[in-house]
C-alpha cells in the first residue's frame, strides 16, 4: 500500500480519488511542526503540500521512499529543485488550476483602488459623507494593464481586462517572441511598463534576479495615478519603498497578497500602519471554494500517476 502524507489544507473530498491501495495521512498542522513533519515522512512515498512546508535537503534525507511531492498551487520558491532532482523525486505544480482565481482578485482590487473606496466605511461610520473626495476615482477603461512576467495566470488576467476595455502590456523575457500571448498584448521593455502601465500586475517566481525588482527605482518611473497588485511572490517588492511613495501620494493606491515574511504579525506588519488606499490579504489570491477543488484534484491526480507510472 502506498503512502501519502499531506501537510497543509486542501479539498477533502478530492482525497476519495485516491480511492483504495492508498494509506492517507492528512495533518495540515505538519507544516508548522517541523520535527514532528520529518517523523511523519519517514516512510511515504509521495507528500502533499502547499507553501509553507519546506522541501530541502533534510526532508528528503528523512523520506528515503519519497518518489513525488504534488504542490497544491504553482510557486516552487519552498523547494530545493537541484536536491530533488538529484534524488529523482518528482515534483508536480498545479499549473493552471488556480488562474481564474487570482485573476479575478487582480481584477477586482484594481476596480477597488481605482475608484479609492478601500476605507470608505470607517469614514461614513464615523459621521462624515466623503462624496467629493470618492467621486475622484478612475474609471479602467481605456488605461493600460500592465504586467510583470507573462506566463498562464497573467494571460488571464488580460484576457479579463480587455474584456473591460483595457490595453494590455507586459515584460517577460522568457516568454518566446513567437508566443500567442503576444498578438493581443504588446511586448515591451522592463521600464516601458512601469512607465505606461494605470494598473501592473507581477507574476514572476522570487528569485536572486527578481528580489526587490520593484525597489524605488522602479516605483519613481510609475504614474501617480497608477495601482500595483502583487499576487506572486512577497520578495518581488521592497516594501518599504512601496509604503513611502503611498505615504506621499506619488502612487494611488497597492494591494499585497504576499509579503517578504510570512505569515505577517503585529510586529513585522506595522511598516503598512497608516498606508493609504492599500489593501492587504494573507496569500488567499489563488484560493477559492472552486479553486481549492480544482487544485486539489489536480494534484491528487498528478501524484497518482506519478505513483502508477
Amino acid at each position: 500500500m502506498k503512502r501519502i502524507v499531506i501537510t497543509e489544507f486542501m479539498a477533502e473530498t478530492a482525497l476519495d480519488d485516491f480511492e483504495s491501495g492508498y494509506s492517507i495521512l492528512y495533518d495540515p498542522a505538519l507544516a508548522n511542526d517541523r520535527p514532528r513533519l520529518l517523523q511523519a515522512v519517514h516512510d511515504t512515498d509521495a507528500l502533499i503540500v502547499r507553501n509553507k512546508t519546506v522541501v530541502d535537503q533534510e526532508l528528503l534525507n528523512a523520506a528515503p521512499k519519497l518518489k513525488v511531492v504534488g504542490r497544491l498551487g504553482v510557486g516552487l520558491d519552498n523547494f530545493d529543485l537541484i536536491a530533488c532532482q538529484k534524488r529523482k523525486v518528482q515534483v508536480k505544480a498545479a499549473t493552471g488550476a488556480n488562474a481564474h482565481a487570482v485573476a479575478e482578485y487582480v481584477i477586482g482590487a484594481v476596480l477597488t483602488l481605482q475608484r479609492n473606496v478601500v476605507f470608505a466605511k470607517h469614514l461614513m461610520l464615523s459621521g462624515n459623507w466623503p462624496r467629493e473626495s470618492l467621486s475622484m476615482g478612475n474609471e479602467i477603461q481605456k488605461t493600460t494593464m500592465g504586467f510583470i512576467g507573462f506566463g498562464n495566470i497573467a494571460k488571464t488576467v488580460a484576457e479579463k481586462a480587455r474584456a473591460l476595455g483595457m490595453k494590455t502590456i507586459a515584460y517577460d523575457p522568457y516568454l518566446a517572441p513567437n508566443d500567442e500571448g503576444w498578438q493581443t498584448t504588446r511586448r515591451c521593455k522592463l521600464n516601458e511598463v512601469f512607465r505606461e502601465a494605470d494598473a501592473l500586475s507581477l507574476h514572476v517566481p522570487l528569485t536572486d534576479e527578481t528580489r526587490h525588482m520593484v525597489n524605488e527605482e522602479k516605483l519613481d518611473l510609475m504614474k501617480t495615478n497608477a495601482v500595483l497588485i502583487n499576487t506572486a511572490r512577497g520578495g518581488v517588492v521592497d516594501e518599504g519603498a512601496l509604503v513611502r511613495k503611498l505615504k506621499d501620494l506619488s502612487l494611488t493606491g497597492a494591494a499585497l497578497d504576499v509579503f517578504e515574511n510570512e505569515p505577517l504579525t503585529y510586529g513585522n506588519a506595522s511598516i503598512f500602519d497608516d498606508c493609504p488606499n492599500l489593501i492587504l490579504t494573507p496569500h488567499i489570491a489563488g484560493v477559492t471554494v472552486q479553486s481549492n477543488l480544482r487544485v486539489s484534484k489536480m494534484t491528487v491526480k498528478q501524484v497518482k500517476q506519478a505513483l502508477e507510472f
